[in-house]
């Protein structure tokens, strides 16, 4: 179950790049609209990759601690992920109207594909359950 969990993070991960990567080139925080607030971001990306990094020591070396920090690591990023959410359903909603009529230009995350964004959550819960259930030592290793 911690291979399954170290894959299904990756995934997570990759979804997580592409979305932030669409985020930066489409202008980010420097267009000056995004209600994706940079520390959150930010945050939300470096405690996942620390996480990330954790739970790898702990395939490596099945040590407990290293199992319940990669967890722990997981309830901010998941309440960072879960603000990120909130704040981009109702860009993902707004029509383009505005845009095209000139008013404003549209912000970064509203170039997130959906199925990115769908598949990086479904993704993220299974890693958190998956972490919780190898740290908990339910299902073998």
């Amino acid at each position: 179950m911690d291979i399954a969990a170290l894959i299904a993070w990756v995934i997570t991960a990759l979804g997580g790049f592409y979305m932030l990567g669409t985020w930066l080139s489409r202008g980010g925080a420097k267009a000056g609209n995004s209600r994706l607030p940079v520390p959150v971001l930010f945050g939300h990306f470096a405690l996942a990759a620390v996480g990330l990094v954790v739970w790898t020591g702990y395939v490596i070396t099945e040590k407990a601690a290293l199992a319940w920090t990669a967890f722990g690591l997981l309830l901010p990023v998941a309440l960072l992920g879960f603000t990120m959410l909130a704040r981009w359903l109702p860009v993902h909603r707004a029509r383009t109207a505005g845009a095209a009529a000139g008013q404003q230009p549209e912000p970064a995350e509203r170039y997130f594909p959906v199925p990115v964004v769908a598949g990086h959550g479904l993704f993220a819960v299974v890693t958190v359950v998956l972490v919780l259930l190898t740290a908990l030592k339910i299902g073998g290793s």
